[in-house]
């Protein structure tokens, strides 16, 4: 069981682990022991997290959350499995608790008048500049 918050916790059913070798260096340990960990937690269908938390949670996710609903974590960096685990778990944890905090409702702001006339009196200028431009007349 992982425990997210003191209301949140994860079954373990909802999580599978599945061990491979990993790439990069590290010797004969790479091609030998299976330290790499991919982590699938069931998102969509946990009852333990409420249907907005899980919309956050997609959105933050990305590319790591699949079709069935599942969210993919892959933790390669140490070379001991146990390691590796655990990192999977607290990666999976904080992105749930990133996905708890609903985001804060923007409030639309106005530019101020000032602002309004330095923009206007800016581009008067840059028209004025590029008004000079022009193919010259001779004067007849």
């Amino acid at each position: 069981m992982l425990r997210i918050t003191d209301e949140i916790e994860i079954e373990d059913w909802e999580l599978t682990e599945v061990f491979s070798r990993s790439s990069g260096p590290g010797g004969q340990n790479v091609n030998k022991v299976s330290t790499a960990v991919d982590l699938r937690f069931e998102a969509a269908r946990s009852p333990n997290l409420p249907d907005p938390v899980k919309a956050r949670l997609k959105r933050l996710a990305g590319r790591r959350w699949t079709l069935e609903g599942a969210v993919l974590i892959r933790v390669e960096e140490t070379r001991s499995q146990a390691r590796n685990r655990e990192i999977a778990r607290e990666r999976l944890a904080d992105l749930i608790r990133k996905a708890l905090d609903p985001p804060k409702r923007r409030l639309p702001t106005r530019p101020s008048l000032g602002a309004k006339r330095r923009r206007v009196k800016t581009k008067k200028e840059r028209g004025e500049v590029k008004a000079l431009r022009g193919r010259i007349i001779p004067d007849s």
